[in-house]
């Protein structure tokens, strides 16, 4: 089948409409689709069986985008939820495969996308970007496709596309990541935040802001649980991975206040 080309490029335009995502290798078998402006979603193809597992779903806006990425590889078996929260299962509504989520994230992911327990209080009202507490809810509902209809559920340990399910709640209730042993790559959604969703400004490590957490002391405990497992890289669901010690990284990011 036909696969984006490492050697003329390693980041593809999908297409030449300026809110098109792009794709790129990370690592064996698994590629990175990013979309929405300025590139700050993250949904990771993994090659299986003859077409991909989707890890993430990113925004609803970048449902073609996946798709025609897929499609290089065969096409979508299954699409993975890393969890259910609006910018994560965007885009699974439209991708007409069948969607997985861990136990503890499916009231979430078929229902109000957790924005339950959101308390858009604790965000700044204006940065640099704008009015940040009052913009909020309206990009959340841009992004959201709506419910998902999860027609299965997937547990820490189970084996998906050659990776582990690692549970790593706070963010979520369910949030999980996925594991490869083999490069010890982690592929974990919003265990930890490289993008400040204040301002949309990239960075340094850090715990998920408290205005979007389940458990904002579980989500520091998920992270020194990955950092435990000593990833050679981490990858999030927005923005930059981690790369290096990424262990010791992990742990000043978990230590901070």
């Amino acid at each position: 089948m036909a696969r984006p080309s490492e050697t003329t490029a390693q980041r593809r335009r999908l297409s030449r409409h300026p809110l098109a995502a792009t794709i790129e290798p990370i690592a064996d078998g698994v590629w990175l689709v990013r979309g929405d402006v300025p590139r700050r979603m993250n949904v990771y193809l993994i090659e299986d069986d003859g077409g991909v597992t989707v890890f993430d779903a990113g925004v609803a806006s970048m449902a073609r985008w996946i798709e025609l990425a897929a499609a290089r590889f065969g096409g979508i078996r299954r699409v993975v939820l890393g969890h259910g929260h609006p910018d994560h299962r965007g885009a699974a509504p439209a991708l007409g495969a069948p969607v997985h989520c861990h136990p503890a994230e499916r009231a979430d992911a078929e229902g109000d996308g957790g924005k339950h327990y959101f308390d858009f209080s604790k965000l700044r009202r204006f940065t640099k970007a704008g009015p940040t507490r009052a913009a909020m809810p309206w990009l959340l509902r841009h992004w959201d496709g709506g419910p998902v209809r999860i027609a299965g559920t997937i547990e820490e340990g189970d084996e998906i596309a050659g990776f582990r399910v690692v549970h790593l709640p706070g963010h979520a209730p369910g949030l999980i990541g996925l594991w490869r042993e083999d490069d010890r790559l982690a592929l974990v959604s919003d265990t930890f935040y490289t993008l400040d969703p204040e301002t949309g400004a990239w960075g340094e490590p850090r715990v998920p802001h408290r205005a979007f957490n389940h458990d904002h002391e579980q989500a520091r405990a998920s992270i020194r649980k990955l950092a435990e497992m000593e990833p050679a890289a981490a990858w999030p669901g927005h923005a930059d991975p981690l790369r290096g010690d990424v262990r010791a990284q992990l742990e000043r990011v978990a230590a901070a206040d």
